[in-house]
């Protein structure tokens, strides 16, 4: 195979790959993929091949459609270990937590879960410590869990509200329809809300950041006394949370860290 030919296979391997990756779980048929890529059906299926033997994509035999593979998870594992995301959220938490005075929380998604990874507490004297570093909660639960839940495909998002469903009464007794009603909330209005429902007196707002793919992954939170977020503060803070979300895919797309560039 010439060196041309192998370039071409592999900017087509990646290119369904990075499909692939925002497929979910029940993944994509040949036809799908072939019609999303616009590349032929043969290259497709000749390239799936070539990733499958890798273990980089797997295959429905039933289903006839393709996901992602076990050696792409150990990837994104080995590579999370150089790319902490605590360190490309640290400065938009910092500021955040000078600009409010208030808590600010940094949850991301595990599989079906938000998991708080990061913690910052603000100069307010009355804190609202909600949640501990390493805590772990259905996604849908808490402002972070909902933003990210929010903003995920809705095929997916239903798939996860059906597998968090029997979890969920055990958060202020929640309901499978009142997560899909927040969720249908926090479209509407740009960010999730949470107002004295999981932790009485205390209102949270969050908003969901992705990853340079375009996945959902995480989401910053500023929790507060209810008394303190009065509806012109929620819309200060809203903004202060989109703007700090916006500067976290920044860093994350940016293609130079510490010395390393893409390439």
């Amino acid at each position: 195979m010439s060196s041309a030919s192998d370039a071409g296979s592999l900017k087509r391997g990646v290119l369904l790959l990075k499909l692939l990756a925002t497929a979910g779980p029940r993944g994509l048929a040949l036809t799908e993929i072939a019609t999303r890529t616009d590349l032929p059906h043969p290259s497709v299926h000749r390239v799936l091949q070539q990733l499958g033997a890798e273990r980089l994509v797997d295959r429905n035999e039933e289903l006839k459609r393709y996901r992602l593979g076990p050696l792409a998870f150990e990837l994104g594992v080995a590579g999370s270990a150089m790319h902490d995301i605590r360190d490309l959220c640290d400065p938009a938490m910092d500021a955040l937590a000078k600009a409010t005075e208030d808590t600010v929380y940094l949850v991301v998604r595990s599989g079906f879960d938000a998991v708080c990874m990061h913690r910052r507490e603000g100069s307010f004297p009355i804190r609202t410590l909600v949640l501990e570093v390493g805590s772990r909660r259905p996604l849908g639960v808490g402002a972070g869990g909902l933003a990210i839940l929010a903003s995920i495909a809705q095929q997916e998002r239903e798939e996860i509200v059906r597998r968090v469903a029997p979890n969920l009464a055990a958060f202020a007794s929640l309901t499978a329809q009142a997560v899909i009603d927040a969720c249908q909330r926090t479209h509407e209005q740009g960010i999730s809300l949470i107002r004295n429902k999981i932790n009485l007196g205390v209102t949270a707002i969050g908003h969901a950041f992705r990853d340079p793919m375009g996945q959902s992954v995480g989401a910053l939170s500023v929790a507060a006394l209810s008394q303190r977020m009065t509806a012109a503060r929620v819309r200060a803070i809203s903004a202060l949370l989109r703007d700090a979300c916006a500067d976290v895919e920044r860093r994350a797309r940016a293609q130079s860290r510490n010395g390393w560039t893409s390439g």
